[in-house]
């Protein structure tokens, strides 16, 4: 693997009241790593204010981290980290929080106002 190995992260930045735009990030590449690897690497080296969701690394047991990658829905955890440009979206189908983080509990497992007592 050679040390100057890089991928372009490009990734989606916003909240819903907000102009959405994109900030790329230089990540380092390794063979094997997963794009959720470079989001992490991304909050720890570059923007700890990057915002996105999950619980588990590579088990693909909790589905919180699931986004779109190069515009197809994925899970950060278990989509490879490609070399060249990386493109990382929140789901379009769910309400935006913030970043990559979208409103992803079921609407029957809300519970309304109205129903608490």
């Amino acid at each position: 693997m050679s040390e100057d190995l890089k991928t372009m992260l490009k990734v989606y930045r916003g909240a819903a009241d907000e102009a959405p735009r994109y900030e790329q990030f230089d990540v380092p590449h390794e063979d094997g790593a997963s794009v959720l690897d470079a989001l992490v690497w991304v909050r720890e080296n570059e923007d700890a204010s990057l915002a996105f969701r999950y619980s588990c690394v590579s088990a693909n047991a909790c589905k919180e981290c699931m986004v779109l990658v190069d515009g197809k829905v994925n899970y950060a955890c278990t989509a490879k980290l490609n070399t060249g440009t990386v493109t990382v979206e929140p789901l379009a189908n769910k309400t935006l929080i913030r970043d990559l983080v979208t409103d992803i509990v079921p609407p029957k497992e809300r519970l309304a106002s109205a129903d608490v007592e």
